[in-house]
């Protein structure tokens, strides 16, 4: 029989909500989740890039985790991000998601070496045989500095039953498209999900499965519309959500780590949280959450 698709749909990279002393802040945490939830989002990703992964320890990372999958509470399938620059600590953090019963763990290759494809292979090899779960694998090369590329996918899902998919935080369809070509062709349960807002519709068009992007959690009603009207056949209707979407990236240009943008636009859309980000990342100036409010006021997003 042949293996269906296991993760497809909208699945926001969950942005994780702290306290003004950088500590986990569940009733804000448990807020965002419970909005994404009821917009009809298809999974979570927790602890991505977004989640501030980077900027925790490994404790904070396992809190926040365990209160992700008993809040939410099988209500969606729950995906937790485990990459490190260690594959020790990525085994010991997959471990550890497995453990708690988490649905999935996504996992970033290592971004401060350039690995051999190899080494890269080994290093993923370790962690897939470590737990008995579904792995999607996180190629973001702008940040970690190397590719995954479809040829090492293929590789990968060929030698390992348990990593079925894949986000592509990639800014360009080719990349995208190769994957779909080279892996999912030939292994059609393999989930392509991109990570950029503006290419759900050409990763759609081009056989993909969906998104895991951050507008998702101030604007659900965009990805989730554009994804559902795509595949009820209404493609006039995605294409016209797809463009109200297309300026949602301009925000993210407004600082870097731009993970302060994304809770400032949370918090503008009518979601109350706090927008406390970890150093390195600071708080949003006074003049860049004016040029975000205006940019949500053109795109239309507000609520009460």
């Amino acid at each position: 029989m042949e293996k269906e698709v296991q993760f497809k749909g909208i699945i926001p990279p969950v942005s994780t909500v702290f306290d003004s002393e950088g500590n986990l802040d569940k009733n804000g945490t448990g807020r965002l989740i419970d909005f994404l939830i009821e917009s009809g989002v298809d999974g979570l990703f927790f602890l991505g890039t977004g989640g501030e992964f980077s900027q925790m320890s490994v404790k904070e990372r396992k809190e926040a985790a365990e209160f992700a999958v008993g809040y939410v509470d099988r209500r969606v399938p729950v995906l937790i991000g485990t990459g490190s620059t260690s594959t020790r600590e990525s085994v010991d953090l997959s471990l550890h998601a497995q453990q708690i019963g988490a649905d999935a763990v996504v996992v970033i290759n290592p971004y401060y070496w350039t690995l051999t494809e190899d080494n890269l292979f080994q290093h993923y090899s370790e962690i897939a045989a470590s737990v008995d779960m579904p792995i999607l694998l996180y190629n973001f090369p702008n940040l970690t500095g190397q590719d995954l590329t479809p040829d090492l996918v293929l590789r990968l899902v060929e030698t390992h039953y348990n990593i079925v998919g894949i986000k592509e935080t990639v800014d360009t369809a080719g990349h995208i498209r190769e994957m779909i070509l080279k892996v999912k062709k030939k292994h059609p349960h393999f989930s392509v999900l991109c990570g950029f807002d503006d290419h759900l519709f050409n990763t759609l068009s081009l056989g993909g499965d969906g998104a895991i992007s951050a507008s998702a959690n101030f604007a659900p009603e965009l990805t989730v519309g554009i994804y559902r009207e795509f595949k009820n056949g209404k493609l006039d209707e995605a294409l016209k959500l797809h463009r109200n979407l297309s300026p949602i990236p301009l925000m993210y240009q407004l600082d870097s780590p731009f993970v302060n943008v994304v809770k400032e636009a949370i918090k503008m859309t009518g979601i109350e949280i706090s927008t406390h980000v970890l150093p390195p990342a600071r708080e949003l100036s006074p003049e860049k959450k004016q040029k975000l409010a205006k940019l949500l006021g053109e795109i239309g997003i507000v609520r009460n």
